[in-house]
């Protein structure tokens, strides 16, 4: 599906020079989501360096790269603006706690839920999100402080210097995979803008990275009732969306590398990195698709390679600031254009006619939905699709044959009773027209919920007016469990049949 890599196995050498990308591309990336969420830049990439490093070392899926990210960031603007940085920190903390909570309640298992069309809706929709965080280097602040797009010399030199960065990426793989292509082109177009000193934007434009090491750091907020109930709402939206974010990456990655990471275990690593960047001054992250993509392209599969992209931020901010703000806007770009079409599943276009309408249908909606609000809501909202588009198709599944035999009607049924079939399985018999005794025989059904109890219910009670005496046979031992802890709720006495031995219920 998502042929982007080599199934190549970890090695150190590749691990670190693919570290080294990473870390070149996470800067612009965590000053600009740290600007999203009405942060100081530092922030942001304290965040990168601390969750990066801990979900590299503990988290359920070597190769993966986390750090800040958008999708929690935009999260983020309100809370910042209302309350200040610091009930960030407190909520990041919480959110960690939360995440924590769910990896050890072992609830990672229902990204299995995710069905195929929706996967697909995510990676379209991320690749078309991170498309357009890139276009807003392709503007500036004029005099009068309006933003404008890039004009004429500026705009080509810019275009061109795109292209160049793509086509070394593109090309030098087929000429040799010593060196990350995505490394040597970066390293390629930053050396010739210094040589030719071409007037573009640079790392340093943008902001300054320089800074010291991260520091413990106890939220100063009021530890009462109401900052609970201000800082919870966010913690639990933040959660719900690093995770989801995340263990859908892992899902990704897993395929790339035709290995499987472990759910369970990411979202334990992912909570224990948010709960301590919280104490250190880091307004949180997750999973990052983009640069876990940018990772496996260039060969990175072990934790080293997590762990060195880690530990390069973190020397890019204490001692190799100058160097880093050199770099090209440019340069960086391209990477992330490269991402975004490697990342974007183009057989989708192809295969749109093929599939069924209501799965094309969820793949475009969660697309659009994860452009216009969030990952967690686009994911929510294509998983009520899917199950609304099976329950409709299987309501209409259950069917009835039958026949007559020693003045009793045996009816067959076929297809799950639950609360999107009640309807049909209702219509599905004639109490008035039944013969005095009815069995209903349901080898080749089950009931699946408690709207085909009460369905069972009433049916029983249309045969108890008109005077007649209904059966059920072969009722699973699930069905049976449910007709038990239903108890006075339905009307029916469970009892073992002698010669078919199978449950039977006996009405009237």
């Amino acid at each position: 599906m998502f042929d982007l890599a080599s199934r190549a196995p970890a090695n150190a050498k590749n691990d670190i020079l693919s570290g080294l990308t990473v870390a070149l591309a996470l800067v612009p990336e965590a000053v600009a989501f740290a600007f999203v969420a009405g942060v100081d830049p530092l922030v942001g990439l304290y965040a990168a360096f601390m969750v990066g490093l801990i979900t590299a070392v503990i988290g359920g899926r070597p190769g993966m790269i986390s750090g800040a990210t958008g999708a929690l960031a935009v999260v983020m603007v309100s809370l910042v603006a209302d309350h200040g940085v610091e009930y960030l920190f407190i909520t990041v903390v919480l959110m960690g706690i939360l995440q924590i909570l769910a990896g050890v309640s072992r609830l990672g298992k229902f990204i299995r839920m995710v069905p195929h069309p929706v996967m697909l809706g995510f990676v379209n929709g991320l690749a078309i999100v991170i498309f357009l965080a890139q276009l807003s280097q392709f503007k500036f602040i004029d005099d009068n402080g309006n933003l404008q797009w890039l004009e004429s010399t500026q705009l080509y030199l810019l275009l061109g210097l795109i292209a160049l960065t793509m086509a070394i990426i593109h090309f030098l793989p087929k000429f040799t995979r010593a060196v990350p292509s995505s490394l040597a082109a970066i390293l390629v177009v930053t050396l010739l803008v210094i040589g030719m000193n071409l007037d573009t934007r640079t790392v340093g434009d943008i902001a300054s990275i320089a800074g010291g090491l991260p520091s413990f750091h106890i939220p100063q907020v009021p530890y009462t009732l109401e900052t609970l109930i201000i800082i919870l709402p966010y913690a639990v939206i933040l959660a719900a969306i690093g995770l989801i974010e995340s263990l859908l990456t892992l899902t990704l990655v897993d395929e790339i590398t035709e290995t499987r990471g472990r759910g369970n275990k990411e979202c334990v690593a992912q909570g224990i990195a948010n709960t301590a960047t919280g104490m250190f001054g880091g307004m949180g992250g997750c999973a990052m698709i983009g640069q876990s993509m940018i990772n496996v392209n260039s060969g990175g599969r072990g934790r080293l390679s997590g762990i060195s992209a880690a530990l390069f931020l973190l020397a890019f901010i204490l001692v190799a600031s100058p160097l880093i703000e050199m770099i090209p806007v440019a340069a960086l770009i391209g990477v992330m254009f490269i991402v975004v079409v490697g990342t974007f599943e183009w057989s989708s276009f192809r295969i749109l006619g093929k599939i069924p309408k209501s799965d094309a249908f969820v793949l475009i909606l969660v697309s659009g939905v994860t452009v216009a609000t969030d990952l967690a809501i686009a994911v929510v909202v294509g998983v009520i699709c899917s199950a609304l588009v099976f329950a409709w198709k299987h309501a209409k599944h259950t069917q009835v044959t039958h026949k007559d035999l020693d003045g009793s009607r045996i009816y067959y049924l076929r297809g799950p009773i639950f609360f999107g079939s009640v309807q049909n399985f209702l219509e599905l018999f004639d109490p008035a027209q039944d013969p005095k005794d009815v069995i209903i025989d349901f080898e080749r059904s089950r009931v699946a919920d408690h709207s085909g109890l009460e369905a069972i219910d009433t049916l029983a009670e249309r045969y108890v007016r008109a005077g007649k005496t209904l059966h059920l046979r072969h009722l699973t031992p699930e069905c049976k469990q449910l007709l038990a802890k239903a108890g006075n709720m339905v009307e029916l006495n469970v009892i073992e049949d002698p010669d078919y031995k199978v449950a039977s219920d006996t009405l009237g």
